[in-house]
């Protein structure tokens, strides 16, 4: 009996390109789709998390959105590596910056996820697994984005199940290990895909500075996502 299509994704195994692209929000995978790619077709509406199928530079490229939290991006890219046989998801979302080298409009690349999360702890290790984006995937982002003149940092990024935390301090203690942002949903991506021994990488934009109470407006967060959008089309 076949997978596919799943009770979260109604497309056939052909609708689904080896590389998607996953923002959190679905409206921004129709963003891309209307924008960045040709011939676009919707393949996914089920609980309106939209997914489209094109191409960008004469490749075939899919986009879907990947929900907010570890278990939203864990459902969507397990189902994804794991029955579409997808190779590479690139996450391109936002995120807020915890080290004072990193400023509203940056480029974040996460080579590696901390998480606060114990998404792991369903493999049973008998250590804690540090969860890390692709070489390739890294390597290609960064070149696209100096290519492009984009101000971009590579490092760590925390992964957090909590966006309304009770511990205040919680992010000045990230700080302190030199983890630059804090986002949702890398770590869950990254665990999957090493799991499934496939390829991943999260591309981030900082919207704002919760330890600085700085962040962007709605006009300018729409830029900057579009600069992170063209990186992530250049490496898939």
């Amino acid at each position: 009996m076949s997978n596919i299509p799943t009770p979260h994704i109604s497309a056939k195994s052909e609708d689904i390109a080896e590389t998607v692209l996953m923002p959190g929000d679905p409206l921004r995978a129709k963003y891309i789709a209307e924008n960045f790619l040709e011939n676009s077709v919707c393949f996914n509406s089920v609980r309106n998390m939209l997914g489209f199928t094109g191409t960008y530079k004469g490749k075939k490229i899919s986009v879907m959105g990947g929900g907010m939290g570890i278990p939203s991006i864990g459902i969507y890219s397990y189902e994804l590596f794991n029955f579409y046989k997808v190779e590479k998801i690139i996450r391109i979302g936002t995120a807020g910056a915890i080290s004072s080298a990193v400023n509203l409009r940056d480029i974040v690349i996460g080579m590696g996820a901390c998480t606060n999360s114990n998404y792991a702890l369903q493999y049973g290790l008998s250590g804690i697994f540090s969860p890390i984006a692709d070489y390739d995937l890294l390597k290609t982002a960064c070149d696209s984005s100096l290519k492009f003149g984009f101000k971009f940092k590579v490092g760590n990024v925390l992964s957090s199940d909590n966006f309304y935390s009770d511990d205040k301090d919680a992010l000045s203690r990230w700080n302190k290990m030199g983890v630059l942002a804090v986002e949702m949903e890398a770590a869950g991506l990254y665990m999957n895909a090493a799991r499934a021994g496939k390829k991943a990488l999260c591309i981030l934009t900082i919207s704002d500075c919760p330890l600085r109470g700085e962040s962007l407006s709605s006009d300018e967060r729409q830029n900057g996502f579009t600069d992170m959008m063209k990186i992530a089309l250049e490496t898939a």
